[in-house]
């Protein structure tokens, strides 16, 4: 149900091709679910050939269906704006065009500069969610090895994080969906907290369909209606930051009404008698009165998911992108444990990633409490294991670093980090509180980007390295399902780019690490990231790209040649050492901001469909553009009557860190105590301007999800800049 795109392909010009037509199957540079596509280059009359996209019918995941971002991606390949050779800052300030050597040497020259007056730690390095599995384990080995730095991080802490912490918390492991997706259509009741796939992920629908088609329940829960509520048989429209108050809440129902599966809970778990004791001073009419969910609601949606022969719950960013998301994550898998549903056919808990490789990005070695295997960087048994696999002592691997935002905010003099590195992310635009990192990105001694388009976090970039493309290399990704695929090239790269693998081999030459560099294609690099996992709790081990083509993907765990993978896990137990799932008790507190009287609603943000992430990428293609111009802050028509807003108009919405005019949208989707905005665009037009940096103290995710505003028509406000 991708409803947003025609079957037959999106048809874009690019460089010639000699001889005929020419077809690839390989994947979209979006989201997580990695939807399977043909790419088919013919011959055309002229110095241009035509590539045709099409959904792959084949690949078990999309099964042939696709957005419209996916069938207009390859409109990126040659768009106008592509950076085709390095960019330096010149005496005149202004960003100008350099070799790859005078530009590398550049780099690494200020690089040991920096280095040496204020050591290893003054650099730090950000990485993606949007890299391949091969770059993000490369890019952390550099760090760790050539730069000898512990500040790294990545994009991906502002996606899955909370969920991570919350599941390998219970589980001893985090795999985002321990499931396949198939397993969604086959469950007797799906809850899907805090996501809209229908417009983020618009071809996961058709599971859904499959599954209310064969007689299951749908239930969704969201302060706002959306497209996926819509199809709902109830929606919960919760206020915005209680989340762990209603999971909680379900919890203590399941235990008033003896639903818990007393037989499950005692041969599988550890902890429940101490969260029981937890929850018995749970009020459930204080429940209703926070979270706007009625009892009777509560009890039929707990009802139904005790009652069912399966049941799962799916969460996404909603609950997840608060002060207290970890939190809540554990909250609802105590509730699904209690019920007795985890590891049984078509049940248990997932959360659905959003980035490409939110997964693997965070298995290998891009975050800065990890390395490559999920394994941990403060553990000594995890650094030895990764020091043997590097030919390094293990003394000499740095320590755990700052969190996403915490390394941002520490950039320039005052916080210590003086140069930074950003492979992938679009920073400027994907933080909260914008205002304070854009600061500190002005505030570098050094800055350098790899990217394919200039953007706004690399307008204050000293160096800009022009990279290849989805379309141009090769390299593996980690779905929402845990499925490792392979992307494959459908072109070369054009003259005058590199690709990151190349980027980070040469540096690390000039930097005097280059004998621990030594491969700069995907498929050796794989190989020593499969090495390095072995015996970790992401064990690649046995995954070749041989396998990956033969299977068309291969769950992690695999940890040997003649494993096939691990589509499903926790049938029989969990990943700690006793193999029981650990309940643990989470306590409701109010978010990190909430309205009061000086800022009396809340904000919440989100995603358009035909727009990702920054929109660094998205709003580059006319289609996309038309579609959705401008961000649009959707409000209730009985608020927007209160504040004198009309449809169409202007109105300025104020946090206590910036503000930002938008484009008013009505609904009677959204409750009237909340306002939406999408997160796709920067400069004055950045939601990001007004969330608030609060970080959950676990996971160190930024309550992206929860602030507290005001409102008033805009008076001679600017429309889209």
């Amino acid at each position: 149900m991708s409803g947003d795109a025609p079957s037959d392909g999106r048809r874009v010009r690019l460089v010639a091709s000699e001889g005929g037509p020419t077809t690839t199957k390989t994947h979209c540079p979006y989201c997580a679910f990695q939807c399977g596509m043909a790419v088919t280059a013919s011959p055309a009359a002229g110095a241009a050939d035509v590539l045709e996209v099409r959904a792959d019918p084949d690949f078990p995941v999309n099964l042939g269906q696709m957005c419209i971002k996916g069938f207009t991606s390859a409109a990126l390949l040659d768009h106008p704006a592509r950076l085709k050779t390095p960019l330096l800052r010149g005496a005149t300030g202004r960003l100008v065009p350099a070799s790859w050597a005078s530009a590398l040497d550049f780099v690494a020259g200020r690089l040991v500069e920096i280095r040496a007056r204020h050591g290893a730690d003054a650099v730090g390095a950000f990485g993606s969610g949007a890299l391949t599995n091969e770059k993000a384990y490369l890019l952390g080995k550099f760090a760790r090895l050539a730069l000898g730095t512990r500040h790294i991080d990545y994009n991906g802490r502002y996606c899955m994080s909370s969920a991570a912490a919350g599941q390998n918390r219970v589980f001893g492991i985090d795999r985002g969906m321990p499931f396949p997706l198939e397993d969604v259509a086959r469950t007797k009741v799906l809850v899907l907290w805090g996501m809209n796939c229908a417009d983020t992920m618009p071809p996961m629908m058709q599971w859904v369909s499959r599954q209310r088609d064969a007689g299951g329940t749908l239930v969704t829960v969201d302060p706002r209606r959306t497209e996926t509520a819509r199809a709902a048989q109830l929606h919960l429209q919760i206020a915005p930051g209680t989340d762990l108050a209603l999971a909680n809440g379900l919890l203590a129902l399941a235990i008033e009404e003896g639903l818990v599966d007393e037989a499950y809970v005692r041969a599988r778990t550890t902890g429940f008698p101490e969260l029981r004791r937890h929850l018995l001073s749970t009020e459930p009419t204080e429940v209703e009165r926070a979270t706007g969910i009625s009892l009777e609601e509560q009890r039929q949606v707990v009802r139904l998911l005790a009652r069912a022969e399966s049941a799962m719950i799916l969460s996404g960013r909603g609950p997840e992108q608060q002060s207290k998301g970890s939190d809540t994550v554990v909250a609802l898998i105590n509730l699904m444990l209690a019920l007795g549903k985890v590891g049984k056919p078509a049940s248990g808990y997932g959360c659905v990633t959003g980035q490409g490789n939110g997964q693997g990005g965070r298995e290998h070695g891009q975050k800065a409490d990890q390395l490559p295997g999920y394994r941990l960087i403060e553990d000594e048994d995890d650094r030895a294991h990764i020091a043997r696999a590097w030919g390094v002592d293990p003394a000499s691997l740095p320590r755990r670093g700052k969190s996403a935002y915490e390394l941002l905010d520490a950039l320039g003099p005052e916080g210590g980090i003086r140069a930074l590195l950003v492979f992938g992310s679009n920073v400027a635009v994907a933080s909260p509180n914008a205002l304070n990192v854009v600061s500190k990105l002005a505030a570098l001694e050094l800055l350098v980007v790899s990217d394919a388009f200039e953007n706004e976090t690399s307008a204050f970039a000293h160096a800009v390295l022009p990279v290849a493309q989805w379309g141009e290399e090769a390299g593996t990704l980690t779905n929402l399902e845990g499925r490792v695929i392979l992307r494959r090239p459908v072109r070369p790269p054009p003259d005058g780019v590199k690709t990151d693998l190349e980027i980070l081999a040469e540096l690390a030459q000039r930097l005097g690490a280059g004998a621990h560099f030594p491969h700069r294609t995907a498929e050796p690099v794989f190989a020593e990231l499969a090495a390095a996992t072995s015996g970790g709790r992401a064990d690649y081990s046995g995954i070749t790209y041989e396998k990956i083509r033969r299977k068309q993907g291969v769950f992690w765990p695999c940890p040997s040649a003649e494993h096939e993978g691990t589509p499903r896990l926790f049938a029989e137990r969990f990943a700690h050492a006793d193999g029981r799932a650990r309940f643990h008790a989470v306590r409701d507190r109010p978010s990190a901001e909430v309205p009061d009287a000086d800022f009396p609603l809340y904000f919440t943000t989100g995603r358009y469909r035909e727009h990702y992430n920054s929109g660094a990428q998205t709003r580059r293609v006319p289609e996309l553009v038309d579609a959705q111009p401008e961000p649009r802050v959707q409000i209730h028509p009985r608020l927007a009557a209160q504040l004198g807003a009309e449809d169409g108009g202007r109105l300025t919405v104020e946090s206590r860190r910036g503000s930002v005019a938008f484009a008013v949208a009505l609904s009677p989707d959204i409750r009237a105590d909340t306002l939406f905005a999408p997160f796709h665009w920067g400069g004055r037009q950045a939601a990001n301007l007004l969330t608030v940096p609060a970080l959950d103290p676990t996971s160190r995710m930024p309550a992206f999800k929860v602030c507290a505003v005001r409102a008033r028509v805009a008076t001679g406000a600017q429309g889209p800049s």
